[in-house]
């Protein structure tokens, strides 16, 4: 395998891109900075930053729906709940009625839009981290008191519920987590959500639980996924999209799971009131997608099996300069740079060299945890590039361990 070797030339602006970053010290925005953004502005070859699979393209998505429909599809303002066809094929895969889903432009969409109206200034929402940058973001642009319960690489991002049960009050109205987690794809288990619930009961019998599912069917090889928990209990709000498992994030088509009308309903009003529906265009192939997901997932699930034992062997290669917690779904896991070996003036070496080996990793940083733990995205490049990018990130270390 080739390995670049580090470009003389490599600009200063390309190393900002990669380098972590703090918040602008102007910044004045209603939702905080995050530098996750450069991840839409710079595509290196070796990017092991993204967490989707590989990108599907619209001429696979149109193999899959019916062409001369869409010649005949009329570009007006669809549903602001969405498609009836989507959120059918939506239920279908979360086994819920399809009444209860109401589309979003991307999960991310969702997440504002339910912070927004389940909580109101004042009110506190206990989320677990690290996390999906807009999973908190969306809390503090919604004026929301946020109290975090830290999970921790060392204990593998388990769900602490003594943690949990502490950061819970009578002001909590909303409890987030995401299962598989962004960034480590560690999930949480169906009983471990009972007893969340049991526990919420007790201490703030109001509040909503939303779990964030995006990378539920993400699974490796024949492993089938973990049901949805979307008709487990009323009190739960369940969020996802065709953006990770299906590699369809330009789509930007994802959903909320809602068993609660009063809630079902201000969420659509509050929709309609921010963008009016989703694009027709986006929902109808979504809709072909969503419905074909089997045939489109069976693939998907084998080259991350693959890219996964790939990953392991080279973490295991790797075990004494880092540490890793392996994935139970997603595209994605985190890496940690030993402190034993890296102390911080390696670490802050490792992520300025990162652009002169043509590599993109995810910061933990930008998720809450710390600048040692990266999130390894593994099914975004194609196979026969990914050792090529292992091989340069060892490289990398290699390089950051001399001052």
């Amino acid at each position: 395998m080739t390995v670049p070797t580090p470009s003389p030339m490599a600009s200063t602006s390309a190393v900002a891109h990669q380098t972590p970053t703090r918040t602008p010290i102007e910044w004045r925005g209603r939702f905080p900075y995050n530098d996750i953004i450069s991840l839409l502005d710079v595509n290196r070859p070796f990017n092991l930053a993204e967490s989707t699979s590989q990108d599907l393209t619209v001429g696979e998505i149109l193999d899959l729906a019916d062409i001369d429909s869409l010649r005949d599809l009329k570009l007006g303002y669809g549903k602001s709940a969405g498609a009836v066809a989507l959120r059918e094929a939506i239920a279908q895969a979360c086994n819920v009625p399809a009444d209860n889903v109401v589309t979003t432009q991307g999960a991310a969409l969702g997440l504002f839009l339910l912070a927004f109206e389940a909580c109101r200034p004042g009110d506190e929402a206990v989320l677990v981290t690290p996390c999906f940058p807009s999973s908190r973001g969306s809390l503090v642009g919604a004026g929301v008191t946020v109290r975090e319960v830290k999970l921790v690489f060392e204990h593998g991002y388990r769900l602490d519920m003594e943690q949990v049960e502490a950061s819970l009050s009578r002001k909590t109205k909303l409890v987030s987590l995401a299962s598989p987690q962004n960034p480590s794809g560690v999930q949480t288990s169906r009983q471990e959500i009972e007893t969340l619930l049991s526990i919420m009961e007790a201490r703030c019998p109001q509040a909503i639980l939303f779990v964030d599912e995006t990378y539920r069917e993400a699974t490796y090889g024949d492993r089938l996924p973990m049901d949805s928990v979307a008709a487990l209990d009323p009190r739960i709000v369940t969020g996802a999209s065709v953006s990770k498992a299906l590699g369809a994030p330009g789509l930007r088509t994802g959903w909320l799971t809602i068993a609660d009308p009063d809630l079902r309903a201000r969420i659509t009003v509050a929709k309609m009131n921010t963008i009016i529906s989703g694009s027709v265009l986006d929902e109808t192939l979504a809709t072909a997608l969503l419905r074909n997901r089997q045939k489109v997932l069976a693939p998907r699930r084998r080259l991350l099996a693959d890219a996964l034992n790939e990953l392991g062997v080279w973490c295991a290669t790797e075990s004494e300069r880092v540490a890793w917690i392996r994935p139970d779904a997603g595209a994605l896991c985190c890496v940690q740079l030993r402190a034993e070996v890296f102390d911080n003036a390696a670490v802050s070496r490792f992520w300025s060299l990162l652009p002169d080996y043509d590599l993109q990793l995810a910061s933990g940083d930008w998720f809450g945890e710390s600048q040692r733990v990266f999130r390894l995205g593994f099914g975004y490049l194609p196979p026969e590039r990914l050792g090529a990018a292992l091989s340069a990130l060892s490289s990398v270390m290699t390089a950051c361990l001399v001052p």
